[in-house]
């Protein structure tokens, strides 16, 4: 019985995934205690958007530290909260034409939605929330209710109240509208729907099964939300700081959320940091209202201003972004047109991607396979019938393709019961590869 077995609790999952014990990280590459190397294209669950370790931010937390700069400082004024608010506003609101002030909550993207949540009930006077069908938002009792995942609500333990669900995007099928359904219940006084406070959305839904929304339904989603004078809160907590392309997963669409939650990749450097935007007319907290003792991480504002001056300066970042997503969407569409006899689909947008394996025990099969080959990579969706491609951003061509090799050797294996891959199996030359596009690492 190792340590873990003996003295962790049960609750531990990923471990359960990947059993071997990692001891180093470089990139997008991981190395266990005997020395084995791993690609690691579950990247953190997001939070590890630009790589373990990256050069350009380690610099500046090394020196930060040597010069005793401020680790904890509550809630206080420091020179390098000062720092990262004067960037990002700089850098990404400004550009965007966007008006949000920051509120530094708790470490956490439940924490984050739950502030958020909170927020708005406050400031309209309605306990009401629409979530949607498969959303994930958090395991935190508010950001709980709002979650679909039965797995996850039923650890509760207690009712899970002040919610009211609604179908996400395609979910009653491509024909359905179901943002004229949304706007037909709160129009509709006996619809048995309380007016709510907010509805908060994920514009790629990860844990539910990398679902994303067509541009046109957020835009309707919006103008609905308009209409019934109720806020929008995005949950840009894992979709966000460019893992679909653009630095905020709605940026294309042209709307604007009153509420934006966001954490994980944020610090950059896989630091606790989590934050939620509002527009200033809904910054109505009193002191300490909602607060924490670990909000506002000194160390993560020191290389979340890395980041944003060395990846968001310029569109360098997005169209690398862009050109990957490319590659990954030809590479699974392959996959799920050759070895699953048209069963298996894709899904997603950017470098948030999944091929939909219908069946979880198959998903689980493949992802082991995958594993045993030297890739890590994670399941999603209600059954975990989705493999999730989640590696760094910043991953070189070299290895993401070698990635998605492992990934298709995989699928191949499981689903044809054969290890020999056709001659045809590397798509890669057959992108359309824009020559001017640097792959940013």
């Amino acid at each position: 019985m190792t340590v873990f077995e003996e003295i962790e609790s049960e609750v531990r999952s990923y471990a359960r995934s990947f059993p071997c014990v990692f001891n180093r990280a470089k990139g997008e590459l991981l190395w266990d205690e005997k020395g084995n190397q791993y690609l690691d294209f579950l990247a953190g669950a997001g939070t590890l958007n630009y790589g373990h370790n990256n050069e350009n931010f380690k610099g500046a937390l090394v020196e930060y530290i040597t010069n005793d700069g401020i680790t904890h400082g509550l809630d206080m004024y420091t020179k390098a909260k000062a720092e990262f608010l004067e960037t990002f506003n700089e850098v990404i609101l400004k550009p965007r034409d966007l008006n949000y002030v920051m509120q530094f909550t708790g470490p956490t993207g439940t924490n984050a939605v739950e502030a958020a949540l909170k927020l708005a009930r406050n400031v309209t006077g309605r306990e009401n929330i629409i979530s949607f069908t498969n959303g994930f938002h958090g395991v935190s009792m508010g950001a709980l209710a709002a979650t679909g995942n039965s797995h996850h609500r039923g650890a509760a333990g207690v009712s899970l109240s002040g919610v009211s669900r609604m179908p996400f995007d395609g979910y009653l099928g491509d024909d359905v509208d179901t943002n004229a359904y949304l706007d037909k219940v709160l129009s509709d006084s006996s619809s048995g729907i309380d007016k709510p406070a907010a509805v908060i959305v994920e514009t790629v839904q990860g844990e539910g099964g990398v679902n994303a929304a067509s541009f046109e339904w957020l835009q309707g989603l919006q103008a609905v939300c308009t209409k019934h004078d109720v806020l929008l809160i995005v949950d840009d907590i894992q979709a966000g700081c460019g893992r679909t392309g653009t630095f905020f997963s709605f940026e294309r669409t042209g709307i604007k959320p009153d509420i934006v939650t966001m954490s994980k990749s944020l610090s950059g450097y896989g630091l606790p940091f989590a934050v939620v935007l509002m527009k200033p007319e809904l910054d109505q907290w009193k002191p300490g209202e909602h607060n924490g003792t670990f909000r506002g991480n000194n160390l993560a504002f020191v290389t979340a201003k890395a980041a944003l001056d060395h990846y968001w300066r310029d569109d360098a970042f997005t169209k690398s972004i862009l050109q990957k997503g490319q590659y990954v969407e030809k590479r699974l569409k392959a996959m799920a047109e050759q070895y699953s006899e048209g069963v298996f689909s894709t899904c997603g947008r950017g470098m948030f991607q999944g091929i939909n394996c219908v069946d979880g025990d198959i998903a689980s099969q493949i992802t082991k396979e995958a594993f045993a080959n030297g890739l890590i990579i994670e399941t999603s969706g209600a059954e975990d019938q989705v493999i999730k491609i989640f590696c760094p951003l910043t991953i070189s061509e070299g290895n993401l393709k070698r990635g998605l090799d492992i990934l298709e050797k995989s699928v191949q294996k499981i689903c044809l019961k054969t290890d020999e891959l056709p001659d045809e199996s590397c798509y890669f030359d057959h992108v359309q590869v824009d020559e001017n596009v640097k792959w940013v690492s």
